[in-house]
């Protein structure tokens, strides 16, 4: 037998709003039931989700790294640019992703900070990549179940 978190995780949340919160008294305790229901939904979400949205935002961020990269004139930064827009993840497991975008999502930082303070045509497309990354990189997080 494969166990399938997901399909688990759907059944639990199921019971606990459809089979268990109506029948639970006072209200609050109903209400507490039928949150963490929702909970283990939003759960189930990002569970599925979890290693393909952290490896597409790494991709795009690298991505961005090395068209930026070209025009950064601060050579140190412009070889972290380079470096980590050369990089890859090495491995698929949630917490190795998180680590990689944890640093990418810094230099993301650093380089937004930078490209703010030039005067030039290049930095305000690089201005425009971030903040599209970054509505995208919200959307990716959307859940479906709540407006969390």
């Amino acid at each position: 037998m494969k166990p399938d978190a997901a399909k688990l995780l759907d059944i639990i949340a199921g019971k606990l709003l459809f089979e268990i919160a109506p029948s639970v008294q006072p209200s609050y305790r109903q209400s507490s039931v039928g949150l963490t229901g929702m909970l283990l939904g939003m759960v189930r979400e990002e569970f599925e989700r979890a290693a393909a949205r952290r490896v597409e935002e790494n991709r795009v961020l690298r991505a961005l790294f090395s068209r930026a990269a070209k025009d950064v004139a601060d050579t140190e930064l412009r070889h972290r640019l380079e470096s980590a827009g050369a990089g890859s993840d090495a491995s698929l497991l949630v917490s190795a992703l998180d680590k990689s975008n944890d640093a990418l999502r810094a230099l993301l930082i650093e380089l937004h900070a930078h490209v703010e303070a030039q005067d030039a045509d290049w930095a305000r497309a690089v201005d425009g990549e971030i903040w599209s990354e970054l509505v995208a990189s919200t959307e990716r997080r959307r859940f479906a179940l709540a407006p969390f």
